[in-house]
């Protein structure tokens, strides 16, 4: 079984990640792949492989795609980048969350007047203090 930290391990360049983002919305087969991001056949070949071992990525017929696993982490990511996209919102949340002054329907009526991504929104309701 994989762990985490070699999920993460695979996706943890800039190199890595567009590789496994182009192929989560793209596909493509290998040399369209290494020219459109311009990656050297070694660099292509060893981010490949630690995609496909990690279970994330697949070939079929000479084409990439991701596995349902690896959906599932495209997924992950997606929702990561939207939380780094609203990161100073986020940090503002923190600062309101350490006063005492505000009440719960305060916070909830703030979250939705901030953030516009209704995901973030539920992980943050889902996680109330």
């Amino acid at each position: 079984m994989v762990s985490v930290v070699e999920i993460l391990e695979a996706i943890s360049d800039v190199k890595s990640l567009k590789l496994f983002n182009t192929i989560a919305t793209k596909g493509g087969n290998s040399e369209d792949l290494s020219v459109q991001l311009k990656l050297s056949r070694k660099e292509y070949y060893s981010r490949m492989s630690r995609l496909m071992k990690t279970g994330l990525v697949k070939r079929k017929n000479g084409k990439h795609f991701l596995t349902a696993f690896g959906k599932v982490v495209y997924d992950a990511q997606v929702t990561i980048r939207k939380a780094v996209e609203s990161y100073w919102k986020l940090k503002a949340i923190d600062s309101i969350d350490l006063s005492d002054e505000i009440t719960v329907k305060e916070r909830d009526k703030l979250i939705q007047t901030l953030l516009d991504d209704v995901e973030i929104r539920e992980i943050l309701s889902k996680h109330a203090n």
